[in-house]
């Protein structure tokens, strides 16, 4: 257990090392805090729901915007950093598949909410609109064929990043929630148990004589 424990600790970090890191060095003395580094209900639940909301949210500076939001709340910040590991190289390509097929249901039942609301009143007012033309010019080709289009690649960024972002929003928001809710279900549950333990210890190695009945 003692070895276990060691071990452990040489993967966690500390307020000195995390001063010396170039990404949250400007926090300063901030880091210092004590409640940043205590292990209680409310700093290591808010710790893990940052460290999953930024994990889910963003693919790049995860563990700075952690840091820094967990410092902000007085949360745990060691939490909060290791939390964000929720997105790795494993996990990475099935959690942003599973975000943009979420964001494109999501899209698609609020454009059509949009569309069954605005479609009488937009039907009647639409025209369509032919580019101007320099004058004694004649217009060539269908209105379609006229239009400005966008270049190919800048429709497919907007079409895989619309529902991209929609969805990790929504997994980075849920996620967080859902996270802090469990840690500190977690945490009432373990403390019980572990004053049920403690309890039946202490009747264990009570002499019958100085055990008192009602």
């Amino acid at each position: 257990m003692n070895s276990s424990s060691s071990r452990w600790r040489r993967w966690w970090p500390t307020p000195e090392s995390l001063k010396g890191n170039r990404w949250l060095g400007w926090l300063g003395p901030s880091l210092y805090h004590p409640r940043l580094w205590r292990i209680t209900r409310r700093g290591l639940a808010l710790g893990m729901a940052i460290g999953i909301f930024f994990g889910l949210l963003i693919p790049i500076a995860q563990i700075p915007f952690s840091a820094a939001l967990a410092v902000a709340l007085r949360a745990n910040v060691p939490a909060a950093m290791a939390s964000t590991l929720v997105t790795n190289p494993v996990t990475f390509a099935p959690v942003y598949y599973l975000a943009y097929q979420t964001g494109q249901e999501v899209l698609a039942v609020v454009d059509a909410a949009g569309f069954a609301a605005d479609s009488e009143t937009s039907a009647s007012n639409v025209r369509p609109l032919a580019p101007a033309l320099p004058a004694g010019s004649q217009a060539t080709g269908s209105p379609e064929e006229m239009a400005v289009k966008e270049p190919n690649w800048i429709t497919d960024l907007t079409g895989v990043g619309r529902p991209l972002v929609v969805g990790l929003a929504l997994f980075a928001v849920l996620g967080g929630l859902i996270v802090y809710a469990v840690a500190s279900v977690a945490w009432v549950f373990h403390v019980r148990l572990k004053r049920k333990r403690r309890l039946r210890r202490t009747v264990a190695v009570t002499p019958p004589s100085d055990r008192t009945f009602p």
